[in-house]
């Protein structure tokens, strides 16, 4: 206890003290950050261990060759001391971890190998053409331009820190699923059985989540569903699954975790940011608008709107709103990120936007219709600050690697425009046109960031139309609009079947293998080649 007590007081001391040394833009400010600060990644790495010792979930690639003979196989757990009713439900709660933008999960500044933090908005939103890398053009991180350019290769840092986020929160999931279908391990350690299946839902969801960024990013990927304590192990686990019996699997996983996650529009009311009933159910409808299964995405939806747990804030911004979080309507799932704690768990993106990263391309900012309020509460060019991600409107958070604002991941407003899809492609224009409509009208009633409602005129509702071309290019424009910097937008360009047409118009080299990223060459050497490179990379 003393112990914990030191590391958290000390912590909290850094924390203060922290926010202030980020202030520049430069790479080499940025060096000076890390090195007035390297004490305090010393003690967090130090805190990380501590509390990780009973649940260490490492994912570092299969075997490997030479020089990588040593490291360790993919999703490989390290036990070092039975598991108590603590440590497993503390495994829980890590496996939401990977889902973060904080800082340096894994690893410490690896840049090279992409781990600083999620690549999220480097995969979707660079590659989208909504975003470009810095405000001003620089060498720094320069794997993250080759998205702008789709000169992507597997040795891209980008594409290998994804995998590795990903395949990190597949084994946390599974170390947690391996306790918790133990019943006689959940009876020794004393976990009661409504605890044991609320826990076990979680993670059911929680792994779906990391494979469903898989195979949509890689295609086919290693199918992994339980701990892999030894390197025999994970030798016949060294080869990949079809992204159709993945998908089987993530459908499975969401079923069984809907039957255990109990009623209620948040599932803990203390810890609001676990999953709740809701994202199980968007998630479900998701899955099902990936696949094309338009009845499914309808009946889903129409679940979640007879449960009344979610409607459209009355301000756009209400959404991201630092203040806010878990006290507005729209919001469903998304990583909870908290100031001055131990470990970390700040939004260390507002970090990398204070050294200037993160921008709008001109192309996004034109795309805008007159007047929107919500290209000024997605970005203020003039202050070069994207306030959605910084979930503030003043600046603050900029630079700051421990703000409080939250990763959203699903909002009500997506799932919306997900049944206006839906409805469309089920031949029914007028609901698709309807369900377009509510969105813009939220849009055009909020007020501006000055205060004052938008222009009469602004934003009207899309007409009665016939033409499923037509409603099919609001939807398109809709959703960039309303959704842009959120990570959907290259997804969404590659399921509509226009990311080459789209991408190509702006001048980015997109070609047909682009639909999926390569496989990390470090995975295919490490299997000498067991896991196949994807197609023409």
């Amino acid at each position: 206890m003393v112990l914990i007590q030191n590391f958290n007081s000390t912590t909290k001391t850094f924390n203060m003290k922290r926010t202030n040394l980020i202030s520049s833009n430069t790479y080499e400010d940025n060096c000076q950050r890390e090195k007035n600060t390297s004490q305090f990644s010393k003690i967090n790495l130090r805190v990380k261990l501590f509390y990780n010792i009973l649940t260490l979930a490492v994912i570092l690639g299969f075997v490997a060759c030479d020089s990588q003979l040593h490291e360790l196989p993919i999703g490989i757990i390290t036990e070092q001391t039975a598991p108590t009713n603590s440590s497993v439900v503390y495994s829980v709660k890590n496996s939401y971890q990977l889902l973060s933008s904080t800082l340096n999960i894994i690893g410490e500044w690896g840049w090279d190998d992409g781990t600083v933090m999620r690549n999220d908005f480097v995969l979707q939103d660079i590659a989208s053409g909504d975003m470009m890398k810095k405000w001003s053009s620089d060498g720094d991180q320069a794997w993250m331009d080759r998205f702008s350019d789709f000169s992507i290769t597997p040795v891209n840092a980008g594409v290998k820190g994804q995998w590795s986020y990903d395949y990190a929160g597949v084994a946390r999931a599974n170390l947690s699923i391996g306790y918790l279908t133990d019943l006689e391990l959940c009876k020794k350690i004393a976990l009661d059985e409504a605890s044991r299946k609320y826990l076990l839902g979680q993670v059911y969801f929680l792994r779906a989540f990391y494979y469903f960024d898989l195979i949509n990013n890689y295609g086919d990927v290693p199918l992994v569903l339980e701990p892999i304590k030894s390197f025999s192990d994970a030798s016949k686990l060294a080869k990949r699954e079809t992204k159709a019996n993945v998908t089987v699997q993530i459908n499975k996983d969401l079923t069984d975790a809907l039957a255990l996650i109990p009623d209620g529009k948040y599932s803990d009311n203390t810890e609001k940011w676990r999953v709740s009933k809701g994202a199980v159910l968007a998630m479900q409808a998701k899955v099902a608008l990936y696949n094309q299964q338009w009845a499914t995405v309808l009946s889903t939806v129409n679940t979640l709107e007879s449960l009344n747990y979610y409607s459209l804030n009355t301000n756009y911004f209400d959404c991201f709103d630092q203040t806010k979080k878990f006290a507005e309507n729209e919001d469903i799932f998304q990583a909870n990120h908290a100031s001055l704690t131990t470990p970390a768990s700040g939004n260390g993106l507002c970090a990398l936007m204070g050294w200037g990263f993160v921008a709008p391309t001109t192309n996004f900012i034109n795309s805008f219709e007159a007047n929107d309020p919500r290209l000024s509460y997605t970005v203020e060019t003039s202050k070069k600050q994207v306030n959605k991600l910084l979930g503030t409107l003043n600046g603050t958070n900029l630079g700051n690697d421990d703000a409080s604002s939250n990763k959203i991941y699903i909002r009500w407003a997506d799932v919306l425009l997900w049944k206006a899809e839906a409805a469309l492609e089920s031949g029914d224009n007028a609901t698709a046109v309807a369900y377009i409509n509510k969105v813009r009208q939220r849009a055009r009633n909020t007020v501006t960031v000055a205060g004052t409602l938008p222009a009469v005129g602004t934003l009207p509702d899309r007409t009665a139309s016939t033409d499923k071309a037509t409603i099919k290019n609001w939807l398109v424009s809709e959703r960039r609009a309303e959704l842009g910097f959120e990570s959907h937008r290259f997804n969404d360009l590659k399921r509509w079947g226009i990311a080459k047409t789209f991408l190509n118009s702006i001048g980015s080299n997109y070609q047909d293998k682009n639909n999926v990223y390569p496989i990390p060459q470090t995975e295919v050497d490490r299997t000498g080649g067991s896991i196949a490179q994807n197609p023409e990379y």
